[in-house]
């Protein structure tokens, strides 16, 4: 099952009324399989951009990752959000079971 991690928050320190208002989430979905002595990984990386808090600000320094998380997958959607995790399984499946290769004979 893929995870989702959030790597860092930006921020505009001033915005009318608030402080400190998230602006951009940076974030990793990441998952791993073992298989055998082998262990095949999968990441994601990207960002995104959020709207305006208008009423529902919460100070930045009660944000919790659980809570940027949930921002995060709103702001891209849940089509979004499916497609990253498919792409994430596609990477492991493609290492198990790899379709190319390089090297030369000798």
């Amino acid at each position: 099952m893929a995870t989702w991690s959030i790597s860092t928050l930006d921020r505009q320190l001033v915005n009318d009324e608030h402080t400190d208002v998230v602006t951009v989430i940076h974030w990793n979905v990441t998952d791993s399989e073992v298989d055998g002595d082998n262990t095949y990984n999968g990441r994601s990386y990207g960002t995104v951009t959020l709207a305006a808090p208008g009423d529902s600000f919460t100070p930045y320094a009660d944000i919790t990752e659980a809570t940027a998380i949930d921002w995060c997958k709103a702001a891209l959607g849940s089509d979004q959000v499916t497609a990253y995790e498919d792409s994430v399984a596609s990477q492991i499946a493609l290492k198990k079971n790899p379709t190319t290769g390089t090297g030369v004979p000798w």
